[in-house]
């Protein structure tokens, strides 16, 4: 049992009253993504701005620690929040201000809220914060309780070693584990609890716009939706999988030999259609259990006698559930003999483990083989009473004994009164007791005399009668005493198990990982999936956008090619409305998403870079919540991206989003994608912020993709040598007849087109405006360009330019040759001969 570091637990160690709650209700479509976890969140108010986080589900026992050197914007913390979804927060007391006198106990409190308080209200709108006492958040205190609860296993040692220096994380943990005990009144065995410390250094930073815009776990138009890049994915049979599934998606994995791990077992499983059917069969047997739950569940049981029968049938069901589950995990440690992956290697190491046997013979010893769990009525209740062997306990063999007669004689009631009354009577098991049901079309006229409570429900008549009601309360007295006997029995293996509980944390982890690949594994079938390399270059041939793949035949779907590399970093991307730029940007965003989670992605090849970040502007919306207009929120986008680099400061509402000295989130490793960037603002001065922007994100050497309509942009930009233009095909309409000017082509092209350049005058057609308004349209807008195009002409530095870039893509392809060819040395000479005719060629053109 977990008690205070150094002090005896307080029943209520803080006082304070609790903002009521003002989460959103719950609905089929919404469950899935609600949170679960309980979140205590501590900020140092240094330089630094270090941040620790530390989370605990509430349904699975699960406690994350985190702790990460933020921006002023907390993208990273409140990224982390997004993965551990929360339904409380916790924060110290003192993180208030005297304004919300109302949520803070007693004592001193901030002159002003804490500006992460205020990020995280903004980004949980529906979040109850719960503020505790700052005397409780103790770095040693959070020690202790890790020391005193984390399990025993392999990887103890590894997590007390890296949480060991973390104040923050360790401060928050203390907060978090007082609260448990105070306030949610749960306490846990020592040595139960799976606490990991985890690493931000190993995974991609998916910003949460970034999360929503992208669709990557939830539909933008409708969260009942699946289409959304987890819906496509999930088609594990495991909650503990569904979770896993998540939490990659949101955060991928950036160790590239993990990666590769991934991308084995899902290649194996793909190849080998047995293995994929064998293992499909076994994660069947484990449907719908959630591990996690249940360990929780008994982890969190206090040892102690009980008089009440609920507490008794729930432990009594979670020990049947935990029966299921030793008995069937053999199944998928035989579905995976015979492996190649090194990681269904590790997979079946961790099904192996002695422990989990030992925990088997526990539980077949004391519990009856026969007898599945039902999801409720007398099967399920029978289930619970006949739990535990015969000969374990006398007064339970006595109480299961009058239990037995007690239905008996209740069945023999109901045939008695079906031949009395002359009606075909059934019964049926409810929470209180038996109940007598007849279907409507069995009835003619009225029930007989005698019966009471009588209801229709679901086109069934259901009611009961007096001999009845006496009948089911002998009953439930002895139900309730074999109940209470056979939680006795259980309470003791409980404890027997709880040493070895390690084991079935290890054996969740393993069912979650291999059910997750094997979902990659289905989907990739499905839908005809390609293994990705990791090559450091970005090259993607026929690649198709994973989620519109769902919602349109393969027919109607046009494939796309992407190319990007150091000497071509940055890639300008033009076409009208309507045309696919947006598409295309989510595409690539998705598609890295994938290959990094080790799924395969849709395409005929592909290539990716392992990237760090993740980061987009992609939303043209305003925010009216934070008072921004579409501008002031494309340069919240773009100063969380670039930060001190960008240096934009505007004054009143928002001006918390633009404070200048944030550091900015891309590295030489982000993958960043920008859409329609300055349409907020006139066009002028849209040109010049997105000139300027771009070319910080240039001088970053990022993989930046960037769709704009501003043409003057391919200019501006030309003399950067690793500038890029490509567009959006768009075939003219010659016929007189046509409605619209122009069709879609949604195939990305090279170089920048004018074939669009009057685009908006064609669209405007459609709006019926009238002739002379259309023509004269038209000619201002054919003069103005003409005038532009008298004014350029070729000049000494765009010749520059195109030797620049020239040379780099010389030493691009060189770099690429010498680290990742596989060609035969005649093969890899002819090839590299080829770079040499075309750089030649490229110079004497010039």
């Amino acid at each position: 049992m977990s008690s205070e570091p150094g002090s005896q637990p307080s029943a209520r160690p803080w006082t304070g009253q609790s903002r009521p709650t003002t989460a959103r209700p719950q609905t089929a479509g919404s469950v899935r993504y609600e949170g679960s976890y309980v979140v205590a969140v501590l900020e140092g108010r240094g330089v630094s701005r270090e941040v620790g986080i530390a989370a605990l589900d509430k349904d699975t026992g699960k406690v994350m620690l985190v702790q990460v050197a933020d921006c002023q914007t907390y993208v990273k913390s409140l990224h982390q929040m997004h993965i551990h979804q929360p339904c409380l927060v916790l924060i110290p007391d003192t993180f208030l201000s005297a304004s919300d006198a109302a949520l803070a106990p007693s004592g001193k409190r901030a002159p002003s809220t804490s500006l992460l308080v205020e990020y995280i209200r903004e980004e949980f709108p529906g979040v109850q914060i719960e503020p505790v006492g700052r005397r409780y958040w103790n770095d040693a205190g959070g020690l202790e309780f890790i020391l005193q609860l984390c399990v025993e296993d392999n990887e103890r040692a590894g997590t007390i070693l890296a949480v060991s220096s973390k104040y923050y994380a360790l401060s928050s943990a203390c907060a978090l584990f007082k609260y448990a005990e105070g306030r949610m009144n749960t306490r846990f065995a020592a040595g139960s609890l799976r606490i990991k410390y985890i690493p931000v250094e190993g995974t991609m930073m998916i910003d949460p716009d970034t999360a929503r815009n992208l669709e990557l776990v939830g539909n933008m138009t409708s969260k009942k939706s699946s289409h959304s890049l987890f819906g496509i994915l999930n088609h594990t049979y495991t909650p503990m999988a569904s979770r896993l599934l998540r939490v990659n998606i949101l955060s991928p994995i950036t160790v590239q030999s993990s990666i590769d791990a991934r991308l084995d077992v899902v290649e194996e499983l793909v190849n080998a259609e047995d293995r994929f059917t064998y293992v499909r069969e076994a994660l069947k047997t484990l449907n719908k259990m959630d591990f996690d739950k249940l360990i929780a569940a008994l982890a969190a049981s206090e040892v102690r006698a009980t008089t009440n029968s609920k507490p008794a049938s729930f432990r009594i069901s979670q020990i049947l559930n935990l029966r299921n589950i030793v008995k069937n995990l053999p199944l998928l440690r035989k579905a995976l003999e015979g492996c190649h992956s090194q990681l269904l290697k590790i997979v079946i190491d961790m099904l192996s483990d002695e422990r989990i046997d030992r925990i088997e013979q526990i539980v077949s010893t004391h519990l009856n083989e026969e007898g599945v769990t039902a999801k409720g009525g007398l099967a399920a209740l029978n289930a619970r009473v006949y739990a535990v062997r015969a000969n374990c306990n006398r007064l339970l063999d006595v109480a299961r004994e009058t239990y037995k007669e007690n239905v008996g004689d209740i069945f023999q009631l109901n045939r008695t009164l079906s031949q009395e009354c002359g009606l075909p009577l059934t019964l049926v098991y409810q929470e209180t007791g038996f109940v007598f049901v007849l279907k409507k079309n069995d009835l003619e006229g009225e029930l007989p005399a005698g019966f009471v409570n009588v209801a229709m429900k679901k086109g069934r008549w259901m009611f009961s009668s007096m001999e009845l009601k006496k009948m089911n309360s002998r009953m439930k007295d002895a139900l309730d005493e074999t109940l209470i006997l056979s939680d006795k029995i259980i309470q003791d293996l409980i404890a027997h198990i709880i040493g070895d509980i390690g084991a079935l944390y290890k054996a969740s982890e393993a069912v979650a990982l291999i059910d997750m690949l094997w979902s990659f594994a289905h989907a990739s079938i499905m839908r005809n999936y390609v293994r990705p390399e990791f090559t450091g270059t970005l090259a993607i041939k026929s690649g198709r956008h994973p989620i519109l793949e769902t919602l349109h035949s393969v027919a109607t779907l046009v494939p796309n090619d992407v190319y990007c590399d150091d000497s071509s970093s940055f890639q300008l991307i033009q076409g009208p409305n309507m045309s696919g730029k947006s598409t295309y940007l989510r595409q690539v965003g998705l598609l890295t998403v994938m290959a990094l989670c080790g799924c395969f992605v849709p395409a005929e090849y592909a290539s990716f870079r392992v990237h760090d970040a993740l980061l987009t502007r992609l939303s043209n919306d305003d925010d009216m919540e934070k008072s921004l207009s579409t501008f002031a929120s494309e340069m919240a986008s773009s100063a969380m991206i670039l930060g001190r680099r960008l240096g934009v400061c505007i004054s009143g509402a928002g001006q918390d989003l633009f404070r200048c000295g944030c550091a900015g989130l891309a590295t030489p490793k982000s993958l960043v994608l920008v859409d329609e960037l300055g349409r907020g603002t006139s066009p002028r001065e849209g040109v010049g912020i997105s000139h300027a922007i771009a070319e910080g994100l240039i001088a970053l050497k990022s993989f930046v993709f960037f769709a704009t309509h501003f043409t003057e942009l391919t200019k501006t930009l030309s003399r950067q040598p690793t500038v890029i233009n490509l567009h959006l095909s768009v075939q003219r309409n010659r016929t007189s007849t046509a409605n619209f000017g122009m069709s879609f082509q949604y195939k990305i092209l090279d170089g920048a087109s004018d074939d669009f350049s009057h685009y908006g005058v064609e669209l405007a057609r459609l709006a019926d405006l009238p002739p002379d308004v259309l023509v004269e349209g038209k000619r201002v807008a054919e003069t103005l360009h003409a005038l532009q195009t008298q004014q350029e002409g070729a000049s000494e530095s765009a010749k520059t330019a195109v030797k620049r870039k020239a040379l780099l893509r010389l030493r691009t392809q060189l770099v690429q040759a010498y680290e990742h060819s596989a060609l035969p040395d005649r093969e890899l000479m002819a090839y590299v001969g080829r770079f040499q005719k075309d750089i030649a060629r490229a110079f004497i053109q010039r």
